[in-house]
């Protein structure tokens, strides 16, 4: 099942979560993370506009899970999942603009997989992870490399308001196993290599990450980027798809001084 939140275009109503079937879209009703009940499928897409598809308590992102985007930036490769935040308040949804901030000269795009939550867990065991996982989405984990080189740290860098991206949809059904994962910048190839190309997988994350800090219902984990980032400059489109799952596109505009 593809998992929704969207509102209508026309007309003032609150968020929905619902599922796709083909070109319509039909409404949920109850806890999309508990008990719910689906409703017919009535309402066509392009009568809606999408949403991103979960409200996250929080953001947990990976860095350096893929060995060549370590390398391309004179990195190590961590013995153990590197974990950073990034806060809510920076998440826009498909198909809205990223914003360059002024205290930035070198935002890059981040393609990456992105883990939905659906259970709550504590010390979660690899080979029950799967247990505690809604489903998959595409995300852009936006940074501003400039920052992160400089700060030492990296909350200003991956923190700023429209730096988190993602959707279209929760795909409960998705195999993570091995999916093609590319990005693309105005039409050109930028980004492209395998989710079997991670170094920790995603019962490794959810396990070493949940050994730390309670995983809840609706929570996100971005598992990495591969080799390829780079600039994002005013006037660009960006892209992430993950073959199998969706794409995301969002244009980029520079914020003025």
């Amino acid at each position: 099942m593809r998992i929704v939140r969207y509102e209508l275009k026309e007309g003032k109503t609150k968020a929905k979560y619902g599922w796709l079937l083909g070109d319509k879209v039909g409404e949920i009703g109850g806890n999309v993370f508990g008990r719910y009940r689906r409703k017919d499928a009535e309402t066509p897409l392009a009568n809606v506009r999408l949403l991103a598809p979960s409200e996250p308590g929080k953001i947990v992102c990976v860095g350096r899970n893929y060995v060549e985007h370590a390398k391309e930036l004179g990195n190590e490769i961590p013995k153990v999942p590197l974990i950073f935040l990034k806060p809510p308040s920076s998440i826009i949804n498909p198909n809205d603009t990223i914003i360059l901030p002024p205290q930035s000269a070198q935002v890059e795009h981040e393609a990456e997989l992105v883990i939905v939550i659906g259970k709550r867990g504590r010390h979660i065991t690899a080979e029950n992870a799967k247990k505690h996982i809604l489903g998959y989405t595409v995300g852009n984990d936006v940074t501003a490399r400039d920052l992160q080189k400089s700060d030492g740290q990296w909350t200003r860098a991956k923190g700023f308001d429209t730096f988190c991206p993602f959707g279209p949809w929760i795909d409960t059904e998705f195999d993570p196993a091995d999916a093609v994962l590319t990005c693309r910048v105005n039409g050109q190839m930028r980004q492209m290599a395998s989710t079997r190309d991670m170094v920790f997988n995603v019962g490794v994350l959810v396990a070493y990450i949940s050994s730390i800090m309670t995983l809840e219902p609706g929570d996100l984990i971005f598992t990495g980027t591969p080799s390829g980032v780079d600039e994002l400059k005013d006037g660009d489109e960006v892209s992430v798809e993950i073959e199998g799952l969706g794409e995301i596109k969002n244009k980029v505009k520079a914020e003025s001084r």
